[in-house]
């Protein structure tokens, strides 16, 4: 029979090995013979990855000319051209290419996710091929090979075990748990997660210990870490709330430039109040006017700013646009291990026969007090207890520069722990009780078994396990110098009381084999004769500020969902010690993988904590979760969670201990894996939001102040009162010089104590267009007023639009510290000193428009001219009335309407 296809093939975890090795048509002791593998991987193909086709830099510059407002510049800059008003063409498309500039610098770099999966793959691997063991290409390895891999090598392939010795692997990548699986070769539940697959190894993971050997069932894009590959590179990234309310809003003001500036040409022109090359001009004006050209840039270095504040606090900003996301997150799905937790391991209990001992210290710093309830911490059961977990251990603890690491299971390695703290050597244990057997911790059997020579020549064997197989194997235990008979009602109750504090819990037994001789390998569980030693209970424990970071978070309106590899009992225990609500929701995400997507998102809605999660599982959460309207940050380390991190509104990876395919394909890396930075950052961009607001808001009214101007000069028949040379200059110079040093603006003091913005809300709220609307026509009247004043006096041309563009930089200036706070009132020091960079702005733009009025290059280029004493007081005293007026517009609308910041 043919080889099954791959993609109907069955799961491999729940077949034997004989079955395995026969639906492959597959030899466990000789492997595939070359011609075999030959044909094989012409039919398969090469065992790597597909790479994903980029964009071109040419697709990428094309991009950034489908914004319509870019569009409308461009046609401005061409009308221009058209009608031989060269310079004015020259600046408006250098504008246009300094945007597109911008553009090009600030996109995405998502696509580096799949080259960082692809250099996972293992560049060689040792093959069994007609009996011979030798080192291949992986790449050229196929579905039926046999592969040797021992302690430190890299899977090549997703393999099915036949033979383990030992061997365990370190799956981390895969599925965000970094504890060694131990691995064997008897079939795994058939519906069985990648973290429970005892039966597999995957591509992309490490061999941690012992050796093993299995057959290839999967290669390249067939391979778990293939799926995901796939389901990254189909994910859709979004775009964030504040950008697309921008492109909405590009959108709106584009149809009524056009629309005015076509009414605006058709009524001169029918009415014969300009010549048709002034009336082109007009137009240009109008365009160049009501567009923003400073928003880009305004956009960007606000955005450049929070970036550099917050790479400062420990988070990474990979995307710009990420920044905006931030300050709208709704919900925060975040990984337990490693974020709300330390990652590791940390012995908190022991239960002996007659006592419970609580252990201090975090981590595997061997730093803590024993204390025990009712007797002595160093009595005989105790040391009993600590000396056997510290002999049935494979772990050992590495210090540099005052910090620890596990070398080993971390679970072993918080036993060391303990024995240190208990004042135990464990070195110097394990060289006076010489190893002479073991059997390494099998999944199946739960337990761990090793068998010591004594320095008395006597021989000990201890079990360290799951605790109701050594409740069953065990017959007596230890109470201080002596033993008793097994009491497993009181140990079933101290079980039940630790499992009810989250703990993970090991169970240690010993027998005293006095008259067996040196080398006897027999173990010999089924003699009996085992000694109870007691239980040690442990967890990751959660980090010092994890509960008041998610109290923050919940406090500013946002909801915080758990997601752990843990068991449901585990998971709420955690949950409850970290913040979470009382009557928490906790969902197993095998019970989620096979809903329809209506049940999929009510149950998505309800959810606070998601345990046993799945890549698909966490992808179509953050996919139910945008449904619903939510802006989500989806924290991770794992390949298993690229796929959720790029489809996040906000991907958040882990710097410390996260793999680089989820750094490339998270939006933010923060640097200490520590959830209260992610508070701590979306803080941060709730300011530069509420900051590129306000500069956002502020820019509007020049712009429709200019178009005031124009389309009464057009509508009455008087002159322009600004030339579109002179129109660029206030937008791309006075103004976005003002607005940047709103980008400063310290916090609100209510910013971590208000909901998020809400995401379906308008950029322009109606009563922001009010605002909008009411400022342009005052600045508007102000300064098309006086550039008719100076007409009407006998000045010329030049001299009268110079007035009118100084009188609206004056506004500009008044109204600045009007808007840096839109509801409360500006009349108080804080208004005009609380941000020391609008007063150096303001101080270095009065210089420019010094220059620009009086230098003569500059007189030349922009066509002013030098004012009098008298002018110059005038628009002083124009920016005055412009500040109150705004300020008293403020004051009735906080007794109208309630208005928020």
């Amino acid at each position: 029979m043919p080889v099954e296809d791959l993609s109907a093939a069955p799961p491999w975890h729940r077949l034997t090995p004989t079955e395995a090795a026969r639906r492959l048509e597959a030899d466990g002791d000789r492997g595939l013979d070359e011609a075999e593998a030959a044909v094989r991987l012409a039919r398969f193909g090469a065992n790597r990855l597909k790479p994903a086709a980029g964009r071109t830099l040419a697709a990428r510059v094309a991009g950034q000319f489908r914004d319509v407002l870019v569009l409308v510049l461009v046609a401005a800059a061409a009308v221009s051209l058209a009608i031989g008003e060269g310079l004015d063409a020259g600046v408006i498309l250098a504008v246009v290419v300094a945007n597109a500039a911008i553009g090009l610098v600030q996109e995405g770099r998502a696509e580096r996710a799949l080259a960082a999966i692809g250099q996972m793959l293992s560049a060689e691997a040792r093959v069994v091929r007609a009996g011979r063991e030798r080192i291949v290409p992986a790449e050229t390895l196929v579905p039926g090979d046999l592969v040797a891999v021992e302690a430190g090598d890299r899977i090549p392939a997703d393999l099915r075990l036949i033979e383990t010795v030992r061997f365990s692997t370190e799956e981390a990548a895969l599925t965000g748990e970094s504890a060694p699986v131990a691995k064997a070769i008897d079939p795994a539940a058939d519906g069985a997660i990648v973290s429970d697959r005892h039966s597999m190894a995957h591509a992309g993971t490490f061999a941690v210990t012992g050796r093993a050997r299995g057959l290839v069932v999967a290669t390249g894009s067939a391979t778990e870490i293939g799926r995901i590959s796939r389901m990254i590179e189909t994910v859709e990234a979004l775009d964030t709330p504040l950008f697309r309310k921008l492109l909405v809003f590009g959108r709106w003001l584009t149809a009524i430039v056009l629309a005015a500036t076509a009414l605006l040409f058709l009524v001169g022109w029918l009415g014969g109040t300009m010549p048709p090359a002034e009336m082109f001009m007009a137009a240009v004006g109008l365009a160049v006017a009501a567009i923003p050209e400073g928003l880009p840039a305004i956009v960007t270095v606000g955005l450049a700013i929070g970036v550099e504040r917050m790479a400062a606090r420990g988070a990474i900003i990979r995307r710009m646009p990420a920044i905006e996301a931030l300050g709208a997150v709704t919900v925060i799905a975040t990984d337990k291990t490693g974020t709300l937790t330390v990652n590791e391991m940390t012995t908190e209990r022991i239960v002996t026969a007659s006592d419970r001992i609580a252990i201090g210290g975090i981590g595997y710093a061997p730093v803590g007090e024993l204390t025990a309830e009712h007797g002595d911490s160093d009595s005989q059961e105790v040391a009993a207890l600590i000396r056997a977990a510290a002999l049935c251990n494979d772990a050992s603890l590495d210090e540099s520069g005052g910090r620890y690491a596990a070398l080993g299971d971390p679970v072993d390695a918080a036993l060391i722990t303990l024995a240190l703290k208990s004042g135990l050597d464990p070195e110097a244990l394990r060289r006076d009780h010489r190893r002479e057997d073991q059997v390494p911790f099998d999944p199946a059997a739960r337990i761990m078994i090793v068998a010591l020579r004594e320095p008395s020549g006597m021989r000990r064997v201890i079990v360290k396990g799951a605790p109701e197989r050594l409740l069953a194997l065990a017959d007596r235990e230890r109470v201080g110098g002596a033993e008793r008979p097994i009491r497993r009602e009181a140990w079933f109750d101290a079980l039940d009381d630790m499992a009810a504090k989250g703990l993970r819990i090991l169970a240690l037994a010993e027998r005293i084999d006095g008259g067996s001789e040196p080398g006897e390998t027999d173990l010999g569980l089924d003699r009996g004769g085992f000694v109870f030693l007691g239980l040690a209970g442990m967890r990751d424990p959660e980090r010092a500020e994890s509960a008041a970071s998610v109290a923050a978070a919940r406090r500013a309106g946002i909801r915080v969902v758990m997601i752990t590899g843990d068991h449901a009992a585990t998971a709420r225990a955690v949950a409850l010690r970290v913040g979470l609500p009382a009557d928490a929701t906790v969902i197993e995400g095998t019970a989620l993988d096979g809903l329809a997507r209506e049940e999929f998102a009510r149950a998505a809605a309800g959810a606070d904590v998601v345990a046993r999660a799945t890549p698909e599982v966490k992808l179509r959460l953050v996919e139910a979760l945008q449904a619903q309207g939510e802006v989500v940050a989806m924290t991770g380390d794992g390949v298993n969670d690229a796929p959720a991190l790029k489809r996040a509104d906000v991907g958040v990876a882990m710097g410390a201990k996260g793999t680089e395919v989820a750094r490339q394909a998270a939006a933010m890396v923060i640097t200490d894996d520590d959830f209260s930075t992610i508070v701590g950052a979306v803080r941060a961009g709730r300011v530069v939001t509420d900051n590129l607001v306000k500069s956002i808001l502020y820019i509007l009214p020049t712009n429709g102040a200019e178009a005031i101007g124009l389309i009464a000069a057009v509508l009455v028949g008087f002159d322009l009162p600004m030339t579109a040379l002179q129109l660029l200059w206030i937008n791309l110079v006075t103004e976005s010089l003002l607005s940047l040093s709103l980008a400063f603006d310290p916090a609100e003091p209510d910013v971590m104590r208000r909901p998020p913005r809400d995401p379906k809300a308008p950029l322009v709220t109606p009563l922001l267009l009010w605002r909008i609307l009411f400022v342009s026509a005052l600045m508007g009247a102000a300064s098309t007023g006086l550039f008719l004043w100076e007409r009407a006096q006998g000045a010329d041309l030049a001299v009268a639009r110079t007035v009118a563009v100084n009188a609206l930089v004056a506004a500009e200036i008044a109204y600045l510290f009007n808007a840096r706070h839109p509801a409360a009132a500006s009349l108080n020091a804080e208004a005009f000193l609380g941000n020391r960079l609008a007063l150096l702005g303001t101080a270095v733009l009065i210089g420019v428009q010094i220059a620009f009025t009086t230098w003569p290059p500059l007189q030349t280029l922009f066509g002013t001219a030098a004012l009098d004493g008298r002018q110059v007081l005038t628009i002083a005293a124009v920016a005055v009335v412009v500040f109150f007026v705004a300020e008293a517009e403020k004051a009735v609308l906080r007794r109208l309407v309630p208005f928020g910041g």
